[in-house]
């Protein structure tokens, strides 16, 4: 009997450190004054659509461009992106329901097709009949929807580590298992916050090291990674609400019907070959499904490359768009935009 004394001890003892961690990841949700305070910006404004008021950052004048975050991202993704485009395009950055400031919906409309109506609608409120719009990974599927269902109004396209990318037609059994995720094998998040036990631990149990983690993932560079990136991505996610709408999104349909004949306008693909979340094979399968569509691959780049190689990428995107990046910057610029 003493084995069954001693295995039981081993067990309790297991169990008690168990708990005791869990204890120590404990955290309250963040109260939604305290947050947007802390994080929201000179030019954020909260914008009420369909019920949802959406924090959303204006930046610049003149033709619209409407930037799209990732999943478990904000729109402080955007930072540098808007404030080289701002000189020459409205910027509109958006955090998506169950995100950053905007935080959850309480009609859970969390798919991609919902997104991309809301942009619509945003777009509307905003009086703004035609615009250019980018996204990555997540917010990628939610500007291809959005072109796909409303052609006419967008302008041009970018697509940076974008999902929602056509599955491949299978060889055989082996190749069809390896291409069955659009998420790539990196993205672990996804499936633990998937998990009904784990997604549950996570509600209330939040450590920070997983977004440390997570962020040495999207980016290709660690070294990169800014100091106050891993608090800001840790505490919105702690924002009240968020962590329930994250498991919420996670756990419905992606609901999307991407039309890709219908997007025949102006198309830029753009990707970080060290992408592990969503590997670079998808973006040749986005250049093949888009007529007519350009891809720039950035070699050293993760799943975030507008964030971690911001100058790089925006430079190519301004071009894209007819800006003329210029060595000098004393020289006036040469702009030659898709118009209206």
């Amino acid at each position: 009997m003493n084995w069954l004394k001693i295995s039981f001890k081993i067990v309790a003892v297991i169990f008690l450190s168990f708990v005791f961690f869990l204890l120590l990841l404990f955290r309250n949700d963040i109260p939604k004054d305290e947050i947007v305070e802390k994080y929201s910006l000179p030019e954020s404004h909260f914008v009420e659509v369909d019920g949802i008021n959406l924090h959303v950052r204006f930046l610049g004048e003149g033709i619209p461009v409407f930037l799209i975050h990732g999943s478990f991202s904000s729109l402080h993704t955007w930072d540098q992106w808007q404030q080289e485009l701002s000189p020459y395009f409205m910027t509109i950055s958006v955090d998506l329901p169950g995100h950053g400031l905007t935080g959850p919906d309480d009609l859970q409309r969390y798919s991609i097709m919902d997104y991309s109506e809301l942009i619509l609608r945003l777009s509307d409120k905003l009086n703004l009949p035609k615009f250019h719009i980018a996204g990555n990974s997540m917010g990628g599927a939610v500007a291809m929807q959005v072109a796909s269902t409303r052609p006419d109004r967008v302008l041009s396209l970018n697509l940076i580590d974008a999902s929602g990318a056509p599955k491949p037609e299978p060889r055989n059994i082996e190749s069809s298992s390896k291409n069955n995720s659009s998420r790539g094998g990196g993205a672990w998040i996804f499936r633990l916050a998937g998990h009904p036990v784990f997604s549950k631990v996570l509600l209330k149990c939040t450590p920070k090291f997983l977004f440390a983690m997570n962020l040495k993932q999207v980016y290709g560079d660690e070294s990169k990674i800014p100091k106050e990136a891993v608090n800001r991505y840790f505490e919105l996610m702690l924002s009240e609400g968020n962590r329930q709408a994250t498991l919420d999104r996670l756990r419905s349909p992606r609901n999307s019907d991407i039309d890709f004949k219908r997007l025949t306008m102006p198309t830029l693909i753009m990707w970080g070959k060290k992408d592990t979340w969503i590997p670079v094979t998808q973006a040749y399968l986005l250049e093949k499904a888009i007529p007519g569509s350009s891809l720039v691959i950035f070699d050293e780049a993760g799943h975030v490359p507008m964030e971690e190689i911001p100058t790089e990428t925006v430079s190519k995107y301004l071009s894209f768009l007819g800006v003329e990046v210029r060595p000098k910057y004393l020289d006036e610029p040469n702009i030659l935009t898709y118009a209206y």
